[in-house]
């Protein structure tokens, strides 16, 4: 095998496929970038079995051929050569030479041949929306997923395709966070949980246009993103997802509107007293037209007010600050509306079209604090 191509091109498409490449595996071919130019295009491919993703890059093949380098090695040789074009020569033993300007490297190869190929999925059901739209839609949502592997469900997200609606939901067991987007035309119903690691994996590679569209496949075992010149395969999650429906209510007790920069700004100077690790709540004492936010910790207290619009009864209520800070850094409008029950009940933020729900379970605390 012998092609050319630009550094720039070559260290995209590595940065784009590397992504899969597993941190650790038993199967060292796993380890590798795929380069495969036996046909009339480059194609680089990573595969860790649960995520699998292939590009194509502009470059010219002299000869053609397919072969495996060590993935960290080869990422790291191309980061570092000069901005001008690659050589990359292989021979029947698999010797790879890698030459730019006055640089050369001599590195061994693997079969391409013992590479596991992304899988070939049926391509009968699609989805197409925007990158925008589902960069952003991932920015709102991933937050809330878990990182412990217990529940796998929690590891993943919920893409619910009913008609014309797409309902994205995330959960961890101390809160859920919900986007829905309108879709251009009708899709049959469908339910989906996709990896978390995926979406962000994906969320890196998307360049995230208004005018570009991605296109989703799936089945009952996987998903497949294609967009650009990048295919991204994934298992999906197997199992019902949660019965989100249930855990919403649309009752309320308390509801107020405050302006979204004012709450988090001051929520996000309340942590500044809360160590790593430490779990003090941030207390909200709603009152008639201001909301009063208060923080005790062993470096010190903070006291500060907001003006609120208000509708119903006063209350004090808990919070984890962090949970209050990520949901309220994705919501894009300048004033956002909490809805409260009771101390004990989650308090909702959401949008009157319920485009956005963010439901976040309160905390005990000791109300002398």
């Amino acid at each position: 095998m012998k092609l050319t191509c630009s550094k720039t091109n070559l260290l995209k498409g590595v940065n784009i496929v590397s992504k899969a490449v597993p941190t650790r595996t038993s199967m060292a071919i796993l380890e590798c970038i795929l380069i495969d130019a036996s046909a009339d295009e480059i194609k680089l491919t990573a595969n860790d079995m649960e995520l699998g993703i292939e590009t194509i890059i502009d470059g010219q093949i002299h000869e053609r051929g397919i072969i495996a380098l060590d993935a960290k090695i080869f990422s790291e040789i191309v980061r570092k050569l000069p901005d001008n074009e690659v050589t990359i020569q292989t021979d029947s033993s698999f010797k790879t030479v890698i030459t730019c300007e006055k640089s050369k490297f001599n590195i061994i190869g693997k079969s391409g041949e013992d590479f596991s190929y992304l899988p070939n999925i049926e391509k009968n059901e699609r989805l197409t929306i925007s990158q925008f739209t589902l960069k952003e839609v991932i920015r709102q949502t991933i937050f809330s997923i878990s990182d412990n592997d217990n529940n796998k469900l929690m590891t993943g997200e919920l893409f619910d395709i009913n008609e014309n609606e797409l309902k994205v939901v995330s959960l961890d067991g101390h809160r859920i966070s919900i986007r829905k987007i309108e879709l251009k035309q009708s899709y049959p119903s469908k339910k989906l949980v996709v990896p978390g690691k995926t979406l962000q994996e994906i969320s890196k590679i998307l360049t995230g246009g208004l005018e570009d569209d991605i296109n989703i496949y799936y089945t009952s075992n996987h998903i497949v993103f294609e967009f650009d010149q990048t295919v991204v395969v994934s298992r999906l999650i197997e199992g019902d997802y949660f019965k989100i429906d249930q855990m919403l209510s649309s009752d309320y007790e308390t509801k107020f509107k405050i302006n979204k920069r004012e709450l988090l700004s001051s929520i996000d100077r309340a942590t500044l007293l809360v160590k790593e690790g430490d779990k003090k709540p941030i207390i909200m004492n709603v009152l008639e037209d201001n909301i009063e936010l208060k923080i005790n910790s062993f470096i010190g207290s903070m006291n500060e007010t907001i003006d609120i619009t208000k509708e119903g009864k006063d209350i004090m209520i808990g919070f984890n600050p962090k949970f209050f800070i990520d949901a309220l850094r994705v919501i894009d409008e300048e004033e956002v509306t909490l809805y409260m029950v009771n101390p004990k009940a989650p308090c909702f933020i959401k949008d009157e079209k319920e485009s956005y729900i963010y439901l976040i379970l309160p905390v005990n605390f000791n109300a002398t604090n």
